[in-house]
């Protein structure tokens, strides 16, 4: 089985890759197309330039090696996937060939903890509208981070029962600090998931937000709530 989570930013998406990547009979990937997506759109990011140093830049690499043999003689391998590193000229037609999930985020929570790490957000940046367009292209499953942290065991239960994936409890614990296949860019925005040995509990009232942010959330809560009406429930 070969996975393809997509997500935006600060949606969970590094603990979702703890989680599968505790189990012994997965590999993990961290973010394979981020090099592409720099070298291909100029976008400038923190560590940029060691992203572009120490990944791939050649998307139809990155896309042979998602199919490529599974590190380590794994069974199984998980891929975390930002849905807006996939610019015009980035390749999806290898992601027919996976389960596809897509983790989502309430925009409001997504802005208020990107913007902690970047000073200004675009709606591209946070990869609403791009996740959308790739799940009209593949489909696939639908999780909500808000519904997993509630209950950690519940829905990573259900999400193993949907794609017919044996359950295994290690997915709920890990050891603090980071893994071998951390990206680069680890040390800028890993440092709760090293601190963490499981899943945060329930988040708190949604944050409130004024200005550019609440704008920018406004826009973004269509493609959101779109998503989420298909989410798999407890």
């Amino acid at each position: 089985m070969r996975i393809a989570m997509w997500s935006g930013p600060r949606n969970l998406s590094t603990t979702m890759m703890y989680a599968f990547g505790a189990r012994p009979d997965f590999a993990v990937m961290d973010e394979p197309f981020y090099a592409a997506f720099l070298a291909a759109s100029g976008a400038d990011h923190p560590m940029r330039e060691a992203i572009l140093a120490t990944q791939e830049n050649d998307p139809d690499k990155v896309a042979q090696a998602c199919l490529g043999p599974i590190p380590g003689g794994k069974p199984h391998l998980y891929m975390k996937h930002m849905a807006h590193h996939m610019v015009a000229g980035l390749p999806l037609d290898w992601a027919k060939d996976c389960v596809n999930i897509h983790l989502i985020r309430h925009p409001a929570r997504v802005i208020t903890s990107y913007g902690a790490k970047r000073d200004a957000m675009t709606l591209e940046d946070i990869g609403f509208a791009q996740q959308a367009r790739i799940f009209d292209m593949l489909g696939g499953l639908v999780i909500d981070s808000a519904d997993i942290r509630a209950d950690p065991e519940t829905m990573l239960r259900r999400l193993c029962v949907e794609i017919d994936l044996p359950w295994d409890s290690a997915m709920l614990h890990w050891p603090a600090g980071g893994r071998p296949e951390d990206g680069v860019w680890a040390s800028h925005w890993y440092g709760a998931v090293h601190r963490s040995t499981g899943f945060a509990g329930p988040e708190g009232p949604l944050p409130e937000l004024a200005g550019d942010e609440a704008a920018l959330a406004d826009a973004a809560i269509p493609f959101y709530s779109a998503l989420h009406q298909r989410r798999l429930t407890p």
